[in-house]
C-alpha cells in the first residue's frame, strides 16, 4: 500500500490549474498550426493567424489563453493500492482554490445554479474518479469554459436510428452551435451507457490527444468521416467561413441497453485545455 499525502494532491492540482490555463496542449497546438497551413480561405486563414498570435502572447506573458478560465474539471485515475493521507476531495478543492487565486485566474463558479452568488475562488471543482489497478495516481485538470459547454447536447436516440442517426445528431450539434463556441472547435462524443454515463464519455473523449484515434478501427473511421463532413459545413474560424470548423473529434463508446442508443456531444473551443501529472 502506497501513501500519498493530501498536501501532494493540493500542490499538484494548484500547479495544473495554472498550467492548463496558460499552456495549450501540444496536440491542440499542432492541429491549429496544421489548420493555418492548409486553410485556403484568406479571411479564415487571417483569423487563425490572430488566434495563434493570441496564444503566443499568452505564453510570452504567462497569461491565460482565454478570458474564461472555466470550471475546473478534475479527472483522477486512482490506484486501488493507494492510501490518501487526509481528505481527498478537500485536497482537490483546496488545490483549485489556490491555483485560481495564485494564478490570478478568473473565478466563474456560482454557489447555487438558481440563486447564483459567486463562490469567489472557483470552487467546488467537478471531480471524476476512476479506480484502476496499482499504486499510482494520475490527475488531469481540464478547465471548461461555458461558451462552448453551453453548446453541448445529449439525446436518447432509438436503436432504430442507428449509425446514421448518430452521425446526424453530431453534425446537427455543430451546425446549431455556429459561432457560439468560438470555432474552430474540438468535439468529444460519447455513445452508449446510460443517460448520465454518456455525458461522462463525451467529456472523457476531450482528454484524448487529437492525434490518437479510437483504438477500435470502426470508431476511428467514424471519427475521420465526421471530422471531414463537419469541416465541409463551411462555418470556419469564428464563423467567417472556410474549411477549419473542427480541429479534432474523439469518440468514446461503451455497452448500452438493448432498447437504447444514448449519444452526447461535448463541444470545446480551439483552446481545449488540459494538464496532467502522475504522482
Amino acid at each position: 500500500m502506497r501513501t500519498i499525502s493530501a498536501q501532494q494532491i493540493t500542490d499538484t492540482v494548484a500547479r495544473l490549474c495554472i498550467e492548463a490555463n496558460t499552456r495549450l496542449p501540444r496536440d491542440v497546438q499542432e492541429a491549429l498550426d496544421k489548420a493555418r497551413a492548409e486553410e485556403p480561405w484568406p479571411l479564415a486563414k487571417n483569423t487563425l493567424d490572430l488566434l495563434w498570435s493570441n496564444l503566443a502572447a499568452a505564453k510570452e506573458e504567462n497569461l491565460p489563453i482565454c478570458q474564461d478560465t472555466g470550471m475546473a474539471c478534475v479527472f483522477v485515475e486512482l490506484g486501488t493500492d493507494v492510501h490518501i493521507d487526509g481528505s481527498f476531495e478537500a485536497a482537490i478543492h483546496e488545490g483549485v482554490r489556490r491555483g485560481y487565486t495564485d494564478g490570478y485566474l478568473r473565478k466563474s463558479i456560482v454557489a447555487d445554479p438558481l440563486r447564483r452568488g459567486n463562490t469567489g475562488d472557483n470552487t467546488p471543482a467537478a471531480i471524476t474518479v476512476h479506480l484502476v489497478d496499482g499504486d499510482g495516481c494520475t490527475i488531469t485538470v481540464a478547465p471548461k469554459g461555458f461558451g462552448s459547454e453551453n453548446m453541448s447536447r445529449i439525446q436518447m436516440l432509438r436503436p432504430a436510428d442507428g449509425v446514421e442517426g448518430f452521425k446526424k445528431f453530431v453534425i446537427e450539434t455543430v451546425r446549431l452551435a455556429g459561432s457560439n463556441p468560438c470555432p474552430p472547435i474540438v468535439l468529444g462524443v460519447g455513445v452508449g451507457g446510460s443517460f448520465d454515463k454518456v455525458a461522462y464519455l463525451a467529456k472523457k473523449a476531450l482528454l484524448r490527444p487529437l492525434d490518437v484515434p479510437n483504438p477500435d478501427l470502426y470508431y476511428a473511421d467514424l471519427e475521420k468521416e465526421l471530422l471531414t463532413v463537419i469541416n465541409e459545413l463551411g462555418i470556419g474560424p469564428q464563423s467567417f467561413g472556410g474549411r477549419t470548423t473542427c480541429l479534432g473529434l474523439a469518440i468514446e463508446q461503451m455497452p448500452t441497453h438493448v432498447a437504447g442508443l444514448p449519444v452526447a456531444v461535448n463541444v470545446s473551443c480551439h483552446v481545449t485545455r488540459r494538464a496532467s501529472a502522475a504522482l
